[in-house]
This record gives C-alpha cells, sequence and structure tokens, in this order.
C-alpha cells in the first residue's frame, strides 16, 4: 500500500495532514517500518536534541539509499517512514527511552491503544470459592470459637468468616492507566519532535492527539 498524494488546484503536491497517532500506524503498519535503536550515549540531555541529531543522520543515509529496503526485503519503505521511526527511536530516558520506543511502535504496528481498563472498578469479591452440585460458593475460614447456650446446653460452635479481596486491585487500574499517560507524553513528544525537524516530504504531523485522561 503506498501513500496517496494530492494534487491542489495549482497542479502542486500538497502534504497528507494526519494526527500522530495515524501518522505512527502509517509508517508502522502500513510502511512496515522499523525501528534502529541508537547507541546509548553517557551524557545527560533532555529535549529533542538527542533524537534529532539521529533523525538527521537516518535523513543523510536516505540521501544515498532511496530504496530504503533493508528491513523489508527488497520493497519500499517510504522516507517519511524512516523519518518518523528514527523520530521515535530518539525517545529519552526521561520518557521510556528504548522501552518506550518499542512500545510505541508495536502499539501502532497493532493499531492499538494502551489497555488503560475502560469502566473497570475495582469489586469485592471472595479470595476463594468452591463448586459443587448445588453451585458455587464463597470459601469460609475459621476465626474463633464460641460458647453458646442452646436449648439449656452449652455449645461450643465455630466462627467463620469468607476472606475478601478487591479485583482487580486498584493499584493494577493506576499502573494501567499511568502506561496510558506515559504511551501519550511520548506521543506528544514525537508530534513535537516531527514538527520542530520538518523533515517530513509527503506528510503534515497536525496537532490532533489522542485524549490525554480519557477516564476523566
Amino acid at each position: 500500500m503506498t501513500m496517496q498524494r494530492a494534487i491542489n488546484n495549482r497542479g502542486t503536491r500538497t502534504k497528507r495532514a494526519l494526527g500522530v497517532q495515524a501518522v505512527l500506524e502509517w509508517a508502522f503498519r502500513v510502511e512496515k517500518a522499523q525501528l534502529e535503536l541508537p547507541a546509548r550515549r553517557d551524557v545527560d540531555e533532555e529535549g529533542f536534541g538527542f533524537g534529532l541529531e539521529y533523525v538527521l543522520m537516518q535523513r543523510a543515509a536516505l540521501g544515498c539509499k532511496v530504496d530504503g529496503g533493508q528491513h523489508k526485503m527488497g520493497s519500499y519503505t517510504h522516507a517519511d517512514a524512516e523519518v518518523i521511526a528514527a523520530t521515535v527511536a530518539g525517545l529519552p530516558d526521561s520518557l521510556g527511552g528504548t522501552r518506550m520506543a518499542i512500545s510505541v511502535a508495536e502499539l501502532a504496528r497493532a493499531g492499538i491503544t494502551p489497555n488503560w481498563m475502560p469502566g473497570v472498578v475495582p469489586r469485592c469479591v471472595p479470595v476463594e470459592t468452591k463448586q459443587n452440585q448445588h453451585g458455587k460458593r464463597a470459601s469460609t475460614i475459621v476465626v474463633g470459637i464460641e460458647h453458646v447456650l442452646t436449648r439449656g446446653k452449652w455449645r461450643t460452635v465455630e466462627v467463620l468468616a469468607c476472606p475478601v479481596t478487591w479485583r482487580p486491585y486498584p493499584e493494577q487500574i493506576a499502573s494501567a492507566r499511568q502506561g496510558y499517560e506515559n504511551w501519550w507524553q511520548a506521543l506528544d513528544w514525537v508530534r513535537e519532535g516531527l514538527l520542530a525537524g520538518g523533515m517530513l516530504r509527503e506528510l503534515e504531523v497536525t496537532v490532533a492527539m489522542p485524549k490525554a485522561r480519557p477516564w476523566a
């Protein structure tokens, strides 16, 4: 699948405008771009310096080798897709670095967003259940012994309780949603990097972003 090129009334080529998530999905899912992760450098750099430096090197390489087929076994990978992949590869450590770059690429390749557990709320449920011919019931444990007077006689009885827990744990939901926020911040960095670099030839990255906190 190749990217369609729009032509305006004057006959000049116009750029295709896409949000950053659509741009990433085009690069990794359609064009099958691959990450070429740069070697780590022993410096603490923030901002776009590290990522865009690597993108510039990639662009220079593309100027000498336009076919871009090193990952697709002879088929063409669009130059813009290579630049997008290089920008993702330059994610700084403060935003997750290499691990986040791989996550962003794989999510885009699958065409999905991180699972932030929509609609999920913690529920109080039995820790353990038992199944018999009468159905399923909660397991109980002995938590004490009591002496009770029944029909004029003292009897010893066990005090039973049903251990419960919360599922999913509130921490699980919080972790999933933090993961989504980290992904969102990475996409925002990539968007800003692509805009600052100005190296896309046929794509224009818009301000469109996924919802920052869809559960809010």
